[in-house]
Protein backbone atom coordinates (compact mmCIF):
# COMPACT_ATOMS: atom_id res chain seq x y z
CA UNK A 1 0.00 0.00 0.00
CA UNK A 2 1.07 3.63 -1.10
CA UNK A 3 -0.77 6.51 0.63
CA UNK A 4 -3.98 5.70 0.82
CA UNK A 5 -3.73 3.76 -2.70
CA UNK A 6 -3.80 0.03 -2.87
CA UNK A 7 -1.97 -0.99 -6.17
CA UNK A 8 -3.71 -4.31 -7.11
CA UNK A 9 -2.26 -5.59 -10.54
CA UNK A 10 0.44 -7.08 -11.35
CA UNK A 11 2.91 -4.42 -12.00
CA UNK A 12 1.24 -2.72 -8.75
CA UNK A 13 4.31 -3.46 -6.49
CA UNK A 14 6.68 -1.31 -9.17
CA UNK A 15 4.29 1.39 -9.28
CA UNK A 16 4.17 1.58 -5.47
CA UNK A 17 7.55 1.60 -5.23
CA UNK A 18 7.65 4.44 -7.80
CA UNK A 19 4.72 6.66 -5.90
CA UNK A 20 7.43 6.33 -2.49
CA UNK A 21 10.10 7.14 -3.97
CA UNK A 22 8.55 10.21 -5.75
CA UNK A 23 7.10 11.31 -2.21
CA UNK A 24 10.34 10.43 -0.39
CA UNK A 25 11.59 13.73 -3.24
CA UNK A 26 9.66 16.03 -1.23
CA UNK A 27 7.14 16.07 -4.15
CA UNK A 28 3.41 16.10 -4.06
CA UNK A 29 2.34 13.44 -5.75
CA UNK A 30 -1.56 13.19 -5.21
CA UNK A 31 -2.66 14.04 -8.62
CA UNK A 32 0.00 11.20 -10.43
CA UNK A 33 -0.66 8.92 -7.39
CA UNK A 34 -4.40 9.11 -8.33
CA UNK A 35 -4.07 8.81 -12.32
CA UNK A 36 -1.45 6.02 -11.66
CA UNK A 37 -4.22 4.18 -9.50
CA UNK A 38 -6.75 4.38 -11.93
CA UNK A 39 -4.50 2.65 -14.44
CA UNK A 40 -3.71 0.37 -11.80
CA UNK A 41 -7.60 -0.86 -11.54
CA UNK A 42 -8.12 -0.53 -15.33
CA UNK A 43 -4.81 -3.25 -15.82
CA UNK A 44 -6.28 -4.94 -12.36
CA UNK A 45 -9.67 -6.01 -14.58
CA UNK A 46 -8.16 -6.90 -17.70
CA UNK A 47 -6.16 -9.40 -15.84
CA UNK A 48 -3.22 -7.79 -17.69
CA UNK A 49 0.37 -9.01 -16.41
CA UNK A 50 2.23 -6.11 -17.56
CA UNK A 51 1.55 -2.72 -19.11
CA UNK A 52 1.47 -3.17 -22.55
CA UNK A 53 1.22 -1.27 -26.02
CA UNK A 54 -1.87 -2.80 -26.51
CA UNK A 55 -2.94 -2.24 -22.78
CA UNK A 56 -2.29 0.99 -22.70
CA UNK A 57 -4.15 1.94 -26.11
CA UNK A 58 -7.00 0.51 -24.17
CA UNK A 59 -6.94 2.72 -21.39
CA UNK A 60 -7.20 5.16 -23.62
CA UNK A 61 -10.23 4.35 -25.49
CA UNK A 62 -12.04 4.01 -22.06
CA UNK A 63 -11.39 7.84 -21.59
CA UNK A 64 -13.26 9.04 -24.22
CA UNK A 65 -15.84 10.87 -21.74
CA UNK A 66 -12.84 12.97 -20.39
CA UNK A 67 -11.59 16.84 -21.52
CA UNK A 68 -8.61 16.32 -23.94
CA UNK A 69 -6.24 18.07 -20.89
CA UNK A 70 -7.81 15.19 -18.48
CA UNK A 71 -6.52 12.65 -20.71
CA UNK A 72 -3.53 14.26 -21.69
CA UNK A 73 -2.48 14.78 -17.41
CA UNK A 74 -3.40 10.87 -17.33
CA UNK A 75 -1.10 9.53 -19.86
CA UNK A 76 1.69 12.05 -18.83
CA UNK A 77 1.64 10.38 -15.12
CA UNK A 78 1.88 6.81 -16.58
CA UNK A 79 4.52 8.02 -19.40
CA UNK A 80 7.27 9.51 -16.20
CA UNK A 81 6.60 6.05 -14.44
CA UNK A 82 7.07 4.16 -17.54
CA UNK A 83 10.40 6.64 -18.19
CA UNK A 84 11.50 5.84 -14.45
CA UNK A 85 10.38 2.25 -14.63
CA UNK A 86 13.26 1.95 -17.71
CA UNK A 87 16.07 2.20 -16.16
CA UNK A 88 16.19 -0.96 -14.69
CA UNK A 89 13.91 -2.68 -17.44
CA UNK A 90 15.23 -1.08 -20.50
CA UNK A 91 12.77 -3.65 -22.90
CA UNK A 92 9.18 -2.28 -20.90
CA UNK A 93 6.96 -0.20 -23.13
CA UNK A 94 7.15 3.55 -22.65
CA UNK A 95 4.07 5.40 -24.42
CA UNK A 96 5.26 8.24 -27.17
CA UNK A 97 3.80 11.36 -25.89
CA UNK A 98 3.30 13.03 -29.27
CA UNK A 99 0.43 10.67 -29.80
CA UNK A 100 -1.20 12.63 -26.49
CA UNK A 101 -4.18 15.12 -26.86
CA UNK A 102 -2.67 18.34 -27.36
CA UNK A 103 -3.24 20.74 -24.37
CA UNK A 104 -6.50 22.66 -24.99
CA UNK A 105 -7.66 26.31 -23.26
CA UNK A 106 -8.70 25.52 -19.95
CA UNK A 107 -12.60 26.25 -19.70
CA UNK A 108 -13.27 29.17 -18.28
CA UNK A 109 -14.31 28.85 -14.59
CA UNK A 110 -17.89 29.13 -12.94
CA UNK A 111 -18.65 31.61 -11.18
CA UNK A 112 -21.84 29.98 -9.06
CA UNK A 113 -24.66 33.16 -8.15
CA UNK A 114 -25.73 32.68 -4.67
CA UNK A 115 -29.25 31.77 -5.66
CA UNK A 116 -27.21 28.81 -7.31
CA UNK A 117 -25.55 28.23 -3.98
CA UNK A 118 -29.10 28.25 -2.45
CA UNK A 119 -30.12 25.38 -4.70
CA UNK A 120 -27.17 23.65 -4.38
CA UNK A 121 -27.61 23.34 -0.59
CA UNK A 122 -31.52 22.33 -0.88
CA UNK A 123 -30.74 19.84 -3.09
CA UNK A 124 -28.09 18.44 -0.97
CA UNK A 125 -30.72 18.30 1.53
CA UNK A 126 -33.37 16.29 -0.51
CA UNK A 127 -33.91 13.00 -0.23
CA UNK A 128 -33.41 10.55 -3.09
CA UNK A 129 -33.78 7.24 -4.14
CA UNK A 130 -30.87 5.60 -3.14
CA UNK A 131 -28.83 8.14 -1.16
CA UNK A 132 -28.26 7.51 2.74
CA UNK A 133 -28.80 10.16 4.99
CA UNK A 134 -24.58 10.30 5.28
CA UNK A 135 -24.33 11.30 2.07
CA UNK A 136 -26.52 14.03 2.05
CA UNK A 137 -24.45 15.36 4.54
CA UNK A 138 -21.20 15.15 3.38
CA UNK A 139 -22.69 16.93 -0.07
CA UNK A 140 -24.30 19.52 2.30
CA UNK A 141 -21.15 20.08 4.50
CA UNK A 142 -18.75 19.82 1.45
CA UNK A 143 -21.02 22.73 -0.63
CA UNK A 144 -20.61 24.91 2.69
CA UNK A 145 -17.19 24.67 2.95
CA UNK A 146 -16.16 24.80 -0.23
CA UNK A 147 -17.40 28.11 -1.02
CA UNK A 148 -17.15 29.62 2.45
CA UNK A 149 -13.20 28.57 2.33
CA UNK A 150 -12.03 28.20 -1.29
CA UNK A 151 -10.26 24.99 -0.16
CA UNK A 152 -8.89 22.87 -2.75
CA UNK A 153 -10.45 19.80 -3.65
CA UNK A 154 -7.56 17.88 -2.24
CA UNK A 155 -7.55 20.08 1.12
CA UNK A 156 -10.85 18.75 2.11
CA UNK A 157 -10.63 15.34 0.99
CA UNK A 158 -7.68 15.03 3.69
CA UNK A 159 -9.30 16.98 6.50
CA UNK A 160 -9.95 14.60 9.69
CA UNK A 161 -11.61 15.31 12.98
CA UNK A 162 -8.70 16.54 14.39
CA UNK A 163 -8.58 19.02 12.11
CA UNK A 164 -11.05 21.11 13.69
CA UNK A 165 -11.05 23.24 16.39
CA UNK A 166 -14.53 23.56 17.66
CA UNK A 167 -13.66 25.76 20.82
CA UNK A 168 -12.55 28.26 17.97
CA UNK A 169 -14.12 27.43 14.97
CA UNK A 170 -10.78 26.64 12.89
CA UNK A 171 -9.83 25.22 10.47
CA UNK A 172 -6.05 23.49 10.26
CA UNK A 173 -4.82 22.58 6.97
CA UNK A 174 -1.54 20.55 7.03
CA UNK A 175 1.19 20.32 4.45
CA UNK A 176 -0.77 21.04 0.87
CA UNK A 177 0.26 22.39 -1.92
CA UNK A 178 3.72 23.87 -1.80
CA UNK A 179 4.20 22.08 1.05
CA UNK A 180 2.51 24.84 2.96
CA UNK A 181 0.11 24.57 6.90
CA UNK A 182 -2.09 27.35 7.49
CA UNK A 183 -4.88 27.58 9.61
CA UNK A 184 -8.06 29.22 8.36
CA UNK A 185 -10.95 31.14 10.69
CA UNK A 186 -14.98 29.72 9.48
CA UNK A 187 -17.33 32.15 8.98
CA UNK A 188 -20.64 31.39 11.01
CA UNK A 189 -22.50 29.89 8.47
CA UNK A 190 -19.07 27.33 7.97
CA UNK A 191 -18.97 26.63 11.56
CA UNK A 192 -22.63 26.45 13.10
CA UNK A 193 -22.61 23.79 9.25
CA UNK A 194 -19.81 22.03 10.61
CA UNK A 195 -21.27 21.91 14.55
CA UNK A 196 -24.15 20.61 13.14
CA UNK A 197 -22.98 17.86 11.07
CA UNK A 198 -20.64 16.57 13.57
CA UNK A 199 -23.37 16.59 15.77
CA UNK A 200 -25.21 13.93 13.55
CA UNK A 201 -22.49 11.59 13.14
CA UNK A 202 -22.24 11.56 16.68
CA UNK A 203 -25.78 10.73 17.33
CA UNK A 204 -25.60 8.20 14.54
CA UNK A 205 -22.61 6.66 16.19
CA UNK A 206 -19.90 7.26 13.38
CA UNK A 207 -16.12 7.03 13.73
CA UNK A 208 -14.99 9.41 16.29
CA UNK A 209 -11.45 9.70 16.31
CA UNK A 210 -9.10 12.37 15.58
CA UNK A 211 -7.67 10.58 12.92
CA UNK A 212 -10.77 9.36 11.01
CA UNK A 213 -11.55 12.07 7.96
CA UNK A 214 -14.33 14.47 8.17
CA UNK A 215 -16.05 13.40 4.84
CA UNK A 216 -16.11 10.18 5.06
CA UNK A 217 -17.97 7.13 2.63
CA UNK A 218 -19.33 4.28 3.66
CA UNK A 219 -18.08 0.87 1.65
CA UNK A 220 -18.02 -2.80 1.59
CA UNK A 221 -19.58 -2.15 5.13
CA UNK A 222 -16.83 0.04 6.57
CA UNK A 223 -16.32 4.07 6.47
CA UNK A 224 -13.56 5.82 4.62
CA UNK A 225 -12.29 9.10 3.53
CA UNK A 226 -13.34 9.67 -0.27
CA UNK A 227 -11.21 9.69 -3.19
CA UNK A 228 -11.08 12.51 -5.16
CA UNK A 229 -13.13 10.38 -7.78
CA UNK A 230 -14.91 9.60 -5.28
CA UNK A 231 -16.14 13.20 -4.36
CA UNK A 232 -15.71 14.87 -7.88
CA UNK A 233 -18.40 12.04 -8.77
CA UNK A 234 -20.57 12.57 -5.81
CA UNK A 235 -20.34 16.78 -6.51
CA UNK A 236 -21.02 16.30 -10.23
CA UNK A 237 -24.39 14.11 -9.22
CA UNK A 238 -25.34 17.56 -7.24
CA UNK A 239 -24.77 19.74 -9.65
CA UNK A 240 -26.74 17.47 -12.30
CA UNK A 241 -29.72 17.22 -9.54
CA UNK A 242 -29.93 20.61 -8.89
CA UNK A 243 -30.06 21.54 -12.31
CA UNK A 244 -26.85 23.80 -11.75
CA UNK A 245 -24.75 24.42 -15.28
CA UNK A 246 -22.59 26.79 -17.25
CA UNK A 247 -23.27 29.20 -19.82
CA UNK A 248 -21.93 27.41 -22.08
CA UNK A 249 -24.09 24.18 -20.97
CA UNK A 250 -21.76 22.13 -19.16
CA UNK A 251 -21.71 20.83 -15.61
CA UNK A 252 -19.39 23.04 -13.35
CA UNK A 253 -16.20 21.47 -11.79
CA UNK A 254 -15.74 21.41 -7.83
CA UNK A 255 -12.79 24.09 -8.29
CA UNK A 256 -15.41 26.41 -9.55
CA UNK A 257 -16.28 26.91 -5.77
CA UNK A 258 -12.54 27.85 -5.15
CA UNK A 259 -12.96 30.46 -7.76
CA UNK A 260 -16.57 31.47 -6.68
CA UNK A 261 -15.25 32.18 -2.96
CA UNK A 262 -12.42 34.05 -4.24
CA UNK A 263 -14.70 36.25 -6.63
CA UNK A 264 -17.42 37.01 -4.31
CA UNK A 265 -14.91 37.96 -1.50
CA UNK A 266 -13.17 40.79 -3.89
CA UNK A 267 -16.67 41.72 -5.04
CA UNK A 268 -17.63 42.64 -1.06
CA UNK A 269 -14.78 44.23 -0.78
CA UNK A 270 -15.25 46.58 -3.63
CA UNK A 271 -18.88 47.09 -2.77
CA UNK A 272 -17.57 48.24 1.23
CA UNK A 273 -15.17 50.49 -0.47
CA UNK A 274 -11.96 48.41 1.11
CA UNK A 275 -8.91 48.78 -0.77
CA UNK A 276 -8.81 45.21 -2.35
CA UNK A 277 -4.80 45.56 -3.44
CA UNK A 278 -4.01 45.71 0.61
CA UNK A 279 -6.22 43.22 0.90
CA UNK A 280 -4.91 40.78 -1.82
CA UNK A 281 -1.75 39.37 0.43
CA UNK A 282 -4.46 38.49 3.42
CA UNK A 283 -6.45 36.08 0.63
CA UNK A 284 -3.42 35.23 -0.54
CA UNK A 285 -2.57 33.33 2.69
CA UNK A 286 -6.40 31.95 3.62
CA UNK A 287 -6.20 30.06 0.19
CA UNK A 288 -2.81 29.00 0.31
CA UNK A 289 -0.63 31.17 -2.52
CA UNK A 290 2.50 30.89 -3.02
CA UNK A 291 2.27 34.12 -3.74
CA UNK A 292 -0.06 37.42 -3.87
CA UNK A 293 0.26 36.72 -8.06
CA UNK A 294 -1.72 33.50 -8.17
CA UNK A 295 -4.12 35.35 -5.92
CA UNK A 296 -3.91 38.59 -8.52
CA UNK A 297 -5.10 36.03 -11.18
CA UNK A 298 -8.66 35.79 -10.10
CA UNK A 299 -9.49 39.54 -10.92
CA UNK A 300 -8.79 39.02 -14.46
CA UNK A 301 -11.93 36.58 -14.45
CA UNK A 302 -14.57 39.00 -12.54
CA UNK A 303 -16.77 40.86 -14.83
CA UNK A 304 -18.82 41.63 -11.50
CA UNK A 305 -15.79 42.75 -9.79
CA UNK A 306 -14.11 44.57 -12.96
CA UNK A 307 -17.54 46.88 -13.19
CA UNK A 308 -17.54 47.82 -9.41
CA UNK A 309 -14.47 48.69 -10.25
CA UNK A 310 -15.31 51.09 -13.06
CA UNK A 311 -17.99 52.50 -10.63
CA UNK A 312 -16.15 53.39 -7.98
CA UNK A 313 -13.02 55.22 -10.30
CA UNK A 314 -16.09 57.00 -12.06
CA UNK A 315 -17.25 58.43 -8.62
CA UNK A 316 -13.81 59.36 -7.34
CA UNK A 317 -12.95 60.68 -10.54
CA UNK A 318 -16.43 62.23 -11.65
CA UNK A 319 -15.17 65.52 -10.22
CA UNK A 320 -11.93 65.61 -12.25
CA UNK A 321 -13.62 63.90 -15.80
CA UNK A 322 -16.26 66.86 -15.79
CA UNK A 323 -13.49 69.10 -16.45
CA UNK A 324 -15.13 72.11 -13.76
CA UNK A 325 -12.72 72.21 -11.61
CA UNK A 326 -10.18 75.69 -11.35
CA UNK A 327 -7.13 73.34 -11.57
CA UNK A 328 -8.09 72.82 -15.73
Amino acid sequence: MSGTFDFISALGPQIARYVDHMQALGRNFEIPRLHLALCDRFLAARGALDLTAEAFSDWCNSMTHLTANGRRMRLQSVHRFCRWRRRTEPSCFVPDPAHFPRRQPSPRPHIFSKAQIARLLRTAEAPRRGASLLCRQVRRLAVVLLYTTGLRRGEILRLTLGDYDAGNRVLWIRETKFHKSRIIPLSEDGGRETDNFLAQRGRAGLPSGVDDPLLLVRRGGEYRAYSAEGLRSSMRGLFLAAGVRTAAGRLPRMHDLRFTFAVHALSRWYRAGVDVQARLPALATYMGHASVVSTQYYLSFLDAVTQEASERFERYCVGFLSGDGEDR
